[in-house]
């Protein structure tokens, strides 16, 4: 494309004396407003005016979601408990540390993963729709027997976004529950629990995988439910399967409608048939997504 440009400019410049470079700056702005990040950042290769262009703050301002400044404030490390409960506005300590960033900067920094309370939870943008994404780390949730180690182990692992998932070896009552509350821009969500049976491991630099505790998932299902504080319920139903392979089993979907409101969210993980064990699980995380990207994955 840059080529095909490039010509077409040294043709017109040798008829008309003008060049690409010449077109004015504000122009090409309106133009690469109307693309999304990646094909404006592509396009800002192809010279001066397209780089100078390609950085106006009113392009990058229709690019972030709404809450974009809440986000900012989340991912700002807090000290106290006034901090903490000033996150819902603008503070002064969000303010200096991104003071004097141009908007395409706090893009660019937001589309990379950003952890918060206490590196528990990350949040992020979709890099192409400026979509909000997060996980939540099995460090915060609500697991029965998490801090017995014959039922559960904590594991270092690098397939985790918070390097550490919890194992379940064995056990009669399985229940993992956790909240959120959180604004999220207008549209509809759906959130995921990312599990795997078996434990896996590298060995000689190979993954492998251990099956050898897998047990009790195919005799019900696991229910995967969500509620929202203002009355919205959604639950999926799932024989747990795909040994060695980390899946995402979908506990619900959500519509937010005031992206100014905090939304609280509370999900769960169950299997409380206590006819028979079950094991042999890895958890790693809780994932919310734009449902358009949930179904795109």
């Amino acid at each position: 494309m840059g080529g095909g440009m490039s010509s077409a400019s040294s043709t017109s410049g040798a008829k008309n004396g003008r060049k690409m470079e010449d077109i004015p700056e504000s122009c090409i702005a309106m133009v690469l407003a109307h693309l999304d990040p990646p094909e404006i950042c592509r396009l800002a290769r192809l010279n001066r005016a397209f780089r100078g262009a390609s950085s106006a703050d009113f392009i990058w301002e229709a690019k972030l979601p709404t809450n974009y400044s809440f986000i900012l404030n989340r991912i700002t490390k807090l000290d106290d408990d006034d901090d903490l409960k000033s996150c819902n506005h603008s503070s002064s300590r969000n303010s200096n540390e991104f003071k004097g960033l141009m908007k395409k900067d706090i893009y660019a920094r937001l589309s990379r993963p950003n952890l918060f309370d206490s590196d528990t939870k990350e949040v992020w943008l979709d890099k192409k729709t400026g979509g909000v994404c997060l996980s939540i780390s099995s460090k915060a949730l609500s697991i029965i027997g998490i801090n017995d180690r014959r039922y559960w182990n904590r594991i270092p692992t690098e397939e985790s976004r918070f390097q550490t998932i919890a194992y379940l070896v064995q056990i009669w009552w399985f229940e993992v529950c956790g909240e959120l509350e959180f604004k999220f821009p207008a549209g509809e969500y759906s959130l995921f629990f990312r599990l795997q049976l078996g434990k896996s491991s590298k060995r000689f630099g190979r993954r492998t995988c251990n099956i050898e505790h897998i047990h009790g998932w195919n005799a019900r299902p696991v229910r995967f439910q969500l509620t929202t504080a203002d009355g919205q319920h959604d639950f999926s139903d799932y024989y747990l399967d795909n040994p060695g392979s980390w899946t995402l089993y979908r506990g619900g979907n959500f519509v937010i409608k005031d992206p100014d409101k905090l939304t609280k969210i509370k999900f769960s993980a169950r299997q409380i048939d206590c006819t028979h064990t079950k094991g042999g699980l890895s958890l790693d995380s809780v994932v919310i997504l734009p449902k358009s990207l949930a179904k795109k994955g």
